[in-house]
């Protein structure tokens, strides 16, 4: 049985079964656990303003309280004639049930500027960061792994999105080497959001796909950490070793509750190639599913523009057009990659361009009307080679064109995301 209750209601014992509010605003970001300390109790009353326990996996109040304490009952708008004296505490009756997992997501929000919603998705980037480490770790101690506790970040995610789709796909790309593994998960369960909004599909599938991203690397959390952040080329031995990771997520999940069909198969399946020369079935064409398509795209997107223990990730559009020939050649679905580009763009946020005047420019945000007109940072001459005061320039309203993808190792450029990040949004 649900039942909503005032925080100071709350024992040890109960089972939480919801946290009201964004998890950004509270340091819960499971959405249902035991109530374990006297640290979440006191953090919980200072925090929330209600919360929803499960009486069926905890304690109730009646049986939290001693048989005395005088409890009043409301019904949302009607209350009992028990009076209550001041101080004594109050129980708030029966509420709905959270929405299943496969619930449509809110009416979708208000579009927003890159730069307002660039802010918002760093606070979302930042706190995922520490949820993502938790989970692996759960994995690490062999815990079984509960998907409807991701939600509350995949609907984050899904309404940044939303808001402005470049913004938090571009911030996600920004990971040390050190927090790959975790922050890794994020930025593709954003392309993966990114993508599904490309390809029409409705909320139900996008939060499937969402969540599948969010999963689908936590076999390497049971991989041997000298392999898994080994600097160097690895071994044959060693590459096996990571190859086992899909079968050893897909176990995990099978073994915990509440991951649908869709996760479990980009899990398993997000490293096939549509030629037949992936891992770990050798799946080719439509044996493949669409949500394992959209993962293998998102996933190696991610990991090429990433810095990764044993090197510097690569420039977003010269990653693209890298994808564009593997797509060719067969590893890609080539109409789930022409979508992907569609939702990054053929120069994602972060690429660096020559324009037909001679300036570079670093990209900023997606154009409205063309994929070859974002808007960008102009910022140095190289007809003068001298730096420039950096200046936005939207090309669908200039006669300047972008001639050329740069590579920034080529002019010794370095921290060029900070031309088109927010200083407030840098961490």
């Amino acid at each position: 049985m649900l039942r909503k209750i005032s925080p100071h209601q709350l024992r040890i014992g109960m089972h939480i079964h919801e946290v009201p509010g964004s998890w950004l605003s509270h340091p819960f970001w499971r959405a249902s656990f035991k109530l374990a300390d006297e640290k979440q109790l006191a953090q919980l009353r200072d925090a929330v303003p209600h919360v929803v326990i499960d009486t069926l996996k905890g304690l109730d109040v009646a049986s939290a309280e001693s048989p005395t304490s005088q409890t009043t009952f409301l019904d949302d708008v009607e209350v009992n004639d028990v009076a209550c004296e001041e101080g004594a505490e109050v129980a708030i009756g029966p509420t709905e049930a959270l929405p299943p997992s496969g619930a449509p997501l809110p009416s979708q929000p208000k579009p927003a500027s890159f730069q307002d919603e660039v802010l918002r998705a760093s606070r979302i980037v930042a706190q995922s960061r520490t949820a993502m480490q938790s989970m692996f770790q759960d994995v690490r101690l062999g815990k079984a792994v509960d998907a409807e506790h991701c939600l509350p970040l995949v609907d984050d995610i899904t309404q940044s999105v939303s808001r402005n789709p470049g913004a938090i796909v571009s911030l996600a790309r920004l990971k040390t080497s050190d927090d790959y593994t975790y922050m890794h998960s994020v930025a593709v369960c954003a392309l993966m959001v990114s993508l599904a909004r490309q390809l029409k599909l409705d909320d139900a599938d996008t939060r499937e796909a969402g969540l599948a991203g969010l999963v689908h690397d936590l076999g390497k959390a049971l991989m041997p950490p000298e392999v898994l952040n080994k600097p160097g080329a690895l071994t044959r031995e060693e590459f096996a070793i990571m190859k086992s990771h899909p079968e050893a997520g897909h176990r995990m999940l099978v073994e915990g509750r509440g991951v649908g069909p869709v996760p479990l198969d980009v899990c398993l399946h997000h490293h096939e190639k549509v030629n037949g020369k992936g891992y770990p079935h050798g799946l080719a064409g439509d044996e493949i599913s669409l949500f394992s398509k959209m993962g293998a795209v998102c996933d190696v997107y991610d990991a090429i523009t990433s810095n990764r223990p044993y090197k510097a990730g690569w420039d977003p559009a010269e990653s693209v057009q890298k994808m564009a020939q593997w797509a060719k050649d067969g590893h890609f679905d080539e109409r789930i990659f022409q979508a992907f580009v569609k939702s990054v763009g053929i120069y994602p946020t972060g690429s660096l361009v020559k324009l037909k005047s001679g300036r570079l420019a670093i990209v900023v945000e997606q154009g409205e009307t063309s994929l070859l007109r974002p808007v960008v940072k102009v910022f140095y001459s190289t007809k003068a080679s001298e730096p420039l005061v950096p200046q936005l320039l939207d090309l669908s309203q200039s006669s300047d064109d972008i001639v050329s993808r740069e590579q920034p190792a080529t002019w010794g450029f370095k921290n060029l995301d900070e031309l088109w990040m927010p200083p407030d949004a840098r961490g």
